[in-house]
């Protein structure tokens, strides 16, 4: 049953966590930077189906905070794609209307990507089709902790307020929807205040297989449950026991 709170003619916020393509790699024989690779394009999948499918905001986790545990050969790769994307997509994504922000932590980057990422975001700030969030050195936790810190000064606050702090950005709708890939089931440190509410999907496919079909299916098991926010459902007249038969 679709809640009353959440329209399907509302543009959606949705979190994916990108899962998997080390895995999807592994199984074919190749390496794991190939599947980081795959991933890329899935990427450039799901950002030109989400629009169609009443998606307004979509945030993407590409490198949490504890990813540079991961070995120095294959972060060096992950950051060179980075490097590549942010160099040769922002065209396609001003064409489609399309506005990139990126979130987390840029002082650790490799030189020259803190730069690219601004250029970007300045490039496709008028993009009003879809709001593109890529996670990259990124904690949920972090990112509570600094507002906190922040708050600490403020004589008075509201959760618009702290949210914002958060976030970053005023007026950014909370997630509706967190899809992750690959069958683990955690969130892993993502949109932790920003996910309070959100609706929960966690699916088989690897992320380099996910696909506009895979998109569809989560947003329609999403629009199949009843969202209460903490409330309960109303009770339709109909559904009232009759004193009489009581």
């Amino acid at each position: 049953m679709q809640s009353e709170t959440t329209s399907r003619h509302e543009k959606l916020h949705v979190g994916i966590i990108m899962d998997g393509n080390g895995r999807w790699a592994t199984r074919r024989g190749l390496s794991r930077v190939r599947g980081h690779e795959a991933g890329v394009e899935t990427i450039r999948r799901i950002v030109e189906a989400a629009p169609k499918q009443g998606i307004g905001a979509l945030t993407l986790y590409a490198f949490s905070t504890d990813n540079w545990r991961r070995p120095k050969a294959e972060v060096a790769a992950l950051m060179t794609l980075l490097r590549f994307y942010l160099a040769n997509e922002v065209q396609s994504l001003v064409k489609n209307g399309v506005r990139l922000t990126v979130i987390g932590r840029r002082d650790r980057l490799p030189e020259g990507i803190a730069t690219a990422i601004t250029r970007a975001e300045e490039a496709t700030a008028d993009g009003g089709t879809l709001h593109l969030r890529i996670a990259v050195d990124y904690s949920a936790r972090d990112a509570i902790l600094n507002a906190a810190a922040k708050a600490a000064a403020l004589t008075s606050l509201t959760r618009e307020a702290f949210s914002q702090l958060v976030t970053g950005e005023a007026g950014l709708r909370d997630v509706d929807l967190i899809i992750r890939t690959s069958g683990e089931k955690r969130l892993s440190d993502f949109l932790l205040w920003e996910g309070a509410y959100a609706e929960l999907h966690f699916t088989e496919r690897m992320w380099p297989e996910f696909d506009a079909g895979d998109l569809a299916e989560a947003l329609a098991a999403f629009h199949g449950r009843e969202r209460r926010f903490g409330g309960l459902r109303a009770i339709v007249p109909e559904e009232v026991p009759s004193l009489s038969r009581v």
